[in-house]
């Protein structure tokens, strides 16, 4: 059998996301197990999910559970509530340096062009 893709957007996630059609008994990550069938595109509950706590997807809240989710299903609307929460709207808060992909120096460019009405665009 093969092993599934699957995806987890960041390391704060509860849920991964399935690249493709996971199986029922499929071994996920870290041991866990599907439990049953999931599309390609849903979500999948990594670990266990008390009622009422936050299912992060992208490090963020997407909704609540509502009810006990334990690790392995389809995490859905079937278990997935919205409630009103407070939020930090704090613009890139987590923005980091590039990391040195740009020497110092070099400013960021690309070799394109400038139109006459102002757009820009590159060679084909």
């Amino acid at each position: 059998m093969a092993t599934p893709r699957i995806l987890r957007l960041n390391d704060a996630d509860n849920v991964v996301i399935a690249i493709g059609r996971v199986s029922n008994g499929d071994t996920l990550q870290d041991g866990v197990l599907a439990r049953g069938t999931v599309g390609k595109g849903h979500k999948i509950a990594l670990s266990s999910i008390a009622e009422g706590e936050p299912i992060r997807k992208f490090g963020q809240i997407i909704g609540f559970a509502s009810t006990q989710i334990a690790p392995g299903p389809w995490v859905h609307e079937h278990n997935v509530a919205i409630h009103d929460f407070s939020r930090d709207y704090a613009f890139a808060f987590e923005a980091r340096p590039d990391g040195g992909l740009l020497p110092g120096e070099v400013p960021e460019t690309f070799q394109g062009f400038r139109r006459p009405d102002g757009r820009v665009g590159t060679r084909n």
